[in-house]
Formats: structure tokens, sequence, C-alpha cells
């Protein structure tokens, strides 16, 4: 049994184009300490391509990321810490 890991944020994104689903998820993870979770929703298609590889450019790791029932992905990012 995979624990499940909890968010101490999140954001849906759910209609949302880029590259303003990457301006929210930035402003949210500015919020938080590095090591604690943000969980977004996305959208199929380009969100889901471009996301997660700024977000991992930027520093950032992915720690989940499932398709929802809706056709939605739910992806949980740990944020980086500063200087890593």
């Amino acid at each position: 049994m995979t624990e499940e890991i909890k968010a101490n944020a999140s954001r849906n994104c759910q209609g949302v184009s880029c590259p303003m689903n990457m301006v929210y998820a930035k402003v949210e993870l500015s919020k938080l300490q590095p090591g604690q979770v943000l969980k977004l929703i996305l959208d199929d298609g380009p969100p889901i391509k471009n996301v997660p590889g700024t977000i991992i450019r930027e520093g950032h790791r992915i720690l989940d990321r499932k398709q929802l029932e809706n056709g939605t992905w739910q992806v949980l990012v740990e944020k980086g810490g500063v200087g890593e």
C-alpha cells in the first residue's frame, strides 16, 4: 500500500490555458516553504505536456502525476530549496 502524499496547498487550473496555468502554479509555489507540496489540477493536452517540464526546470520536483476520471490531471509538486 502506497502512502498518500498530503498537499500543503492546491490550485485548480482546469480551463486555464498556457501560460496562465504556470503563472498560477508559480504564485502558489511562492507561498510555500521548500519541501512543501502543491497539488495542481491541469487539463489534458498542452497544460499537462508543458507545465510539469517547466516546474522541473525551475528546480521543483514532480512527486506524482495521475489522470483523473474527468480527464484532467492531478500533479503533486514538491517545492525545491533555494540554492539547490
